[in-house]
């Protein structure tokens, strides 16, 4: 048996088959034909003298051995990205590709306009981003499969370096066609009353909401939670349907394109405040393309976004 004659491209079909528990899906998101995606998994198959996968109907589904191969792959194809990164960075313009892996409103109210400076100034640049919630970037980060992460709130505890990019605010949002929606102050009574939909365990917002709640006394255990959603713009699509109230970032409010959905800042007791962070690695590369992101963060740093006017409809 030839150790060297596993290749990076066997690894990388050998994951695509593994996320998607199917040959031919596998096959169209590599832009491969079916045939070279089942000959690849044969040949390494037979060259290891192992059975990485069972099919089951039209499914395919990992077999034990693959299970415990599916990590370790992983691994060797990060590796070998960082690599890629490493010599792409010895070129004095940026090159390869940056992962970045961000929080949902960091992703989708905060980062793009940074990422399209970076693409003006280095087009040749390929930027991959991941969206997820707080815990998971920060895990992208540590495990190697993201150059930057971008989260909100306060990071669990770990040893990844952060530093504070960008301040927000979570505002109180209900239609506005609401008896209460003109009410300036809302009372521990009002939040038990209230039904609420609430952002998923696990995101900044969620983790901030529940910060919040503790100041007024109260647990989420405590609340009338009718749904945990996965996004922004659900849990406003939501509010905008209900008569159900829920705690979102006054950006996400900003861009909302859902009407009738009004925001209250929090005067009733302290503010809900939490800071955007950038997370790294303290013991891996920073690659040329990091820095040039982080260039460009420090330049649009005055961009924050204001609260002082909040969309009302």
């Amino acid at each position: 048996m030839n150790e060297l004659t596993m290749t990076f491209e066997q690894l990388r079909i050998f994951l695509a088959v593994a996320a998607r528990s199917h040959v031919t899906q596998a096959a169209s998101a590599l832009n491969l034909t079916q045939s070279a995606v089942s000959s690849a998994i044969a040949t390494l198959e037979a060259q290891h003298g192992v059975k990485l996968f069972d099919r089951i109907g039209r499914g395919i589904v990992l077999t034990e051995e693959g299970r415990l191969f599916l990590p370790v792959a992983q691994r060797v194809l990060t590796e070998a990205e960082t690599a890629r990164n490493a010599l792409d960075d010895l070129a004095a313009e940026p090159r390869g590709t940056l992962r970045v892996f961000a929080s949902q409103t960091v992703a989708s109210y905060w980062l793009p306009p940074r990422l399209m400076a970076l693409h003006a100034r280095h087009a040749g640049l390929r930027i991959a981003l991941t969206v997820g919630n707080s815990t998971q970037a920060a895990k992208a980060v540590s495990e190697g499969t993201a150059d930057l992460g971008f989260v909100e709130g306060p990071l669990p505890e770990s040893d990844l370096q952060h530093q504070v990019v960008a301040r927000d605010e979570l505002v109180l949002v209900m239609r506005d066609t609401r008896s209460m929606a003109g009410c300036e102050s809302f009372s521990t009574d009002d939040y038990r009353a209230f039904t609420w939909v609430l952002r998923e365990t696990g995101s900044g917002t969620r983790s901030e909401s529940e910060t919040h709640l503790s100041g007024m006394g109260l647990s989420v255990d405590q609340l009338d939670v009718a749904l945990e959603l996965p996004s922004n713009e659900a849990v406003l699509a939501a509010i905008a349907a209900s008569d159900a109230v829920s705690l979102v970032s006054h950006r996400a409010l900003r861009h909302s394109a859902f009407g009738h959905v009004r925001g209250h800042r929090i005067t009733w007791t302290a503010p809900s405040l939490r800071p955007f962070a950038m997370i790294t690695h303290p013991h891996r590369h920073r690659t040329r393309a990091a820095s040039a992101l982080i260039t460009v963060i420090s330049e649009m740093r005055g961009d924050a976004g204001s609260t002082s006017e909040l969309p009302r409809s």
